[in-house]
């Protein structure tokens, strides 16, 4: 039970509310990991923690460090007209993986990932839900093209970022999204698959 009584300072209750949110993410993955259990690790009400942070999906976002709320850029690839679809999606990859603040939390995830069981469960389970479902719960496409074309950028991004190959490093941004948005508009276009 979540104490009651005067709280300490906004920091100090919001670093409480992270730390808990880290721990518990980490120890059950995101599915498992509820607002209630990480309130009262924090030593606060459920209401609170909505108060700092909104939703889970916000509060992971926010205990991972990441510069993008995924729901947010989601709406984004998603509105406007399907032809610009890939499009709109490669022009925001590029956009947030070009920039060195946004790019380095990404980095050091992908890093986590793949030498840590614990985070690579709770970044799968996340994507899945935050991403994933939502794209092809909208697009009316198989999950399985949404990531296909969440593998391809990947693979991209560790290309052209960290391995640095001369000539994805050295092309344009419009180079690249000739490039790879027709690819992403295969994936997430539903009449072009059977």
């Amino acid at each position: 039970m979540a104490q009651a009584g005067r709280r300490p300072g906004q920091t100090e209750t919001r670093e409480k509310i992270l730390d808990a949110a880290r721990r518990r993410f980490a120890e059950l993955g995101y599915d498992g990991a509820t607002v209630r259990g990480i309130a009262a690790d924090a030593g606060v009400n459920a209401a609170l923690l909505h108060h700092f942070f909104g939703t889970k999906q916000q509060l992971f976002t926010a205990t991972m460090n990441l510069p993008v709320d995924p729901a947010v850029l989601v709406g984004v690839i998603l509105d406007g007209p399907e032809e610009l679809l890939g499009e709109r999606l490669v022009r925001a990859f590029l956009g947030i993986w070009g920039e060195a603040a946004s790019r380095e939390p990404f980095l050091a995830m992908i890093r986590s990932a793949t030498t840590n069981e614990q985070v690579a469960t709770m970044m799968r389970q996340f994507i899945d839900k935050a991403v994933f479902q939502q794209v092809a719960a909208a697009r009316g496409v198989p999950k399985v093209r949404v990531a296909g074309v969440g593998a391809q950028l990947i693979g991209f991004a560790l290309l052209r970022y960290v391995i640095r190959l001369p000539p994805l490093v050295e092309a344009s941004d419009e180079e690249l999204v000739a490039m790879l948005a027709p690819v992403a508009q295969y994936y997430l276009a539903p009449g072009s698959f059977t």
